[in-house]
């Protein structure tokens, strides 16, 4: 499974925005082109309409290369929707990356039924098909809700918990999936693979931004 994620890092208010706004652009490209983009875990941001991160998984042929598309930094050139007078215009966020594999090593997990909390993107639902799993003997812990029913949010579960278990098991797997949750404190400015400019996010071509 594919899993792509956007995140506005460190950044203001305005970054949380656009990554709000980018998560839309990706689901109608997605649908454009025949791929399926679920929300997986989102964090809200202060303010309404904007988010800190979101996790998607993508899923059909070309799922990998339209990932990739969306790697790296992400540029917003607008005037600041929440403080009118400030000079800055350009607002980065980042995409990155990552594979998820279904692991078969045997592990105690606790699987309990839950209902979706939020809007989690386009795709809660309403039911009690979501799913919070806590790996017994670590105490880590993941919610899912992004599948319709529990046996595909139970499987989902198992495999986001055997992502995270990896932090733990030596240096080689920490450095691999510490890259994840660096996106969360650093997004490269200058250079974006994708520009967007005005509050109604139109696609620009991409160039050199200072800060």
């Amino acid at each position: 499974m594919i899993l792509l994620q956007l995140s506005a890092a460190n950044g203001p208010d305005e970054c949380c925005l656009a990554v709000y706004k980018l998560l839309a652009v990706v689901m109608k490209e997605a649908e454009l082109a025949g791929l399926e983009v679920k929300t997986v875990e989102e964090e809200p941001a202060s303010k309404p309409n904007t988010l800190k991160s979101v996790l998607l998984s993508v899923t059909g042929e070309g799922a990998t290369l339209f990932a990739d598309s969306w790697r790296g930094s992400i540029l917003w050139i607008c005037q600041s929707h929440f403080r009118k007078q400030h000079k800055r215009k350009n607002w980065f966020i980042g995409g990155a990356v990552f594979e998820l594999q279904e692991s078969n090593s045997s592990t105690e997990i606790k699987f309990e039924a839950c209902r979706s909390s939020g809007p989690g993107g386009q795709h809660a639902n309403k039911t009690s098909s979501a799913i919070r799993a806590t790996h017994i003997d670590t105490g880590v812990t993941v919610k899912v809700q992004s599948e319709r029913s529990q046996h595909a949010n139970k499987r989902l579960a198992k495999m986001l918990i055997q992502h995270k278990l990896d932090v733990l098991k030596g240096d080689a797997n920490f450095a691999e999936r510490s890259r994840r949750h660096e996106t969360h404190r650093h997004v490269e400015r200058g250079s974006p693979a994708r520009v967007f400019e005005g509050g109604d996010f139109t696609p620009s071509i991409p160039q050199k931004a200072n800060r």
